[in-house]
């Protein structure tokens, strides 16, 4: 069960919230007062602290303050036998996840309880699953090539910098994009990614601007579109050679007034997003030839990237296959196959026209198909 820390100078109060907590099967921990309550913070874990405010050498309020300077992710649950609306309010700004007067109740406190470690089990469970989406989009591989777009990112990254991504199909535009989002200063902010090739032209602009209800014949319901969704994060443009010139023209708006307007409204919305985009087509002979607008272009190409093909960066094979197969074989639950240096050498003479996203592909079919070792002779029966 969990351990929960109770920081009370009045000893009848310790022992009774003591009794009842363990009764629920915690195991608990008391201190007199704020100074050995830190100390036992630093020296021991706790997964939830109950503080009263009114107490000697240190005030609950100042205890609280430390805690969540100190040990951020540990819920804090005020207690006060001299209460009020202020006093309350104040602790929550402070960090406190909750407040509970004198005399306290027993249900109110079991409640508490529930709640607190529900919510620290799925900030926890939000970090794990953060880890899995980083790793999933890792940026594999130290040739040249990608060891230059890697500096590119850490120096871009921490600014406010439009960039725009170019490369083949599956390179791993949205692996940068993320990575840039990721070392940004909008990390804990949302990612919101459009792919503009995937929207018919008449629904893009309702997908990126969102729309009123009655705006059109479909529109039953008020829709956020995808910049306020971004707003305070990032909004990831991908194959934004393929937008229409309308939604274009609304883009480039946005961009230069930080405002956008719902389809059906006549009402500003000021938004505060970064914008991430990518193509895979030649923007400037789209722009010669009248289908991508000039100043758009140059509003997103603060930042030009280039990502490179994977047949540019044939080295990174070899690093690229232990991370698939790490990741493949962990998903399907089955222990790590190996790969002989004959198949590395028979995977880097292959011409990768789907790049990495082709060589994934490739790398679980052998995973699924080969024996306990991955060998040349595989790839030329399942390639």
């Amino acid at each position: 069960m969990s351990s929960i820390l109770i920081i009370d100078d009045e000893r009848s109060i310790r022992n009774s919230l003591k009794e009842i907590i363990e009764y629920e099967k915690h195991t608990v921990e008391v201190a007199e007062n704020g100074p050995k309550g830190l100390e036992l913070l630093r020296t021991k874990e706790f997964d939830l602290v109950f503080c009263d405010i009114k107490m000697p050498e240190m005030d609950g309020t100042e205890v609280l303050e430390k805690i969540t300077a100190e040990f951020t992710g540990i819920p804090v649950v005020m207690i006060s036998g001299h209460g009020n609306i202020d006093t309350a309010v104040d602790c929550i700004k402070k960090g406190a996840f909750d407040f509970i007067e004198k005399p306290l109740d027993l249900n109110r406190i079991l409640v508490t309880i529930k709640n607190a470690l529900d919510k620290t089990a799925l900030v926890e469970e939000t970090k794990v699953l953060k880890k899995k989406i980083n790793k999933k989009y890792e940026m594999v591989g130290n040739s040249p090539a990608i060891t230059k777009i890697k500096q590119m990112i850490e120096k871009i990254a921490p600014t406010e910098a439009r960039v725009l991504i170019t490369g083949e199909n599956g390179t791993g535009k949205e692996v940068a994009a993320r990575w840039i989002h990721e070392q940004s200063n909008r990390a804990n902010g949302p990612f919101v990614e459009v792919n503009c090739a995937a929207i018919p032209s008449e629904l893009i602009e309702s997908e990126l601007f969102g729309h009123e209800k009655g705006a059109f014949t479909s529109a039953i319901k008020q829709r956020i579109g995808k910049f306020e969704q971004a707003t305070g994060g990032t909004l990831f443009l991908d194959e934004i050679g393929d937008m229409s010139l309308s939604a274009q023209a609304k883009v480039l708006r946005a961009l230069q007034e930080s405002k956008i307007c719902r389809v059906g409204s006549d009402k500003d919305i000021s938004v505060n997003v970064r914008i991430i985009a990518a193509t895979n087509k030649n923007i400037r002979q789209e722009i010669d030839e009248n289908r991508f607008r000039e100043d758009l272009y140059h509003r997103l190409s603060v930042i030009l990237m280039h990502i490179p093909s994977l047949n540019d960066r044939k080295e990174d094979i070899p690093s690229l296959a232990d991370h698939f197969i790490t990741s493949i074989c962990t998903d399907y639950g089955i222990q790590k196959k190996e790969i002989n240096k004959d198949a590395l050498a028979e995977l880097a003479n292959i011409n990768w026209r789907g790049n990495i996203r082709e060589f994934r592909n490739v790398i679980e079919r052998l995973i699924i198909l080969s024996k306990e070792k991955i060998t040349a002779q595989d790839i030329k029966d399942f390639l």
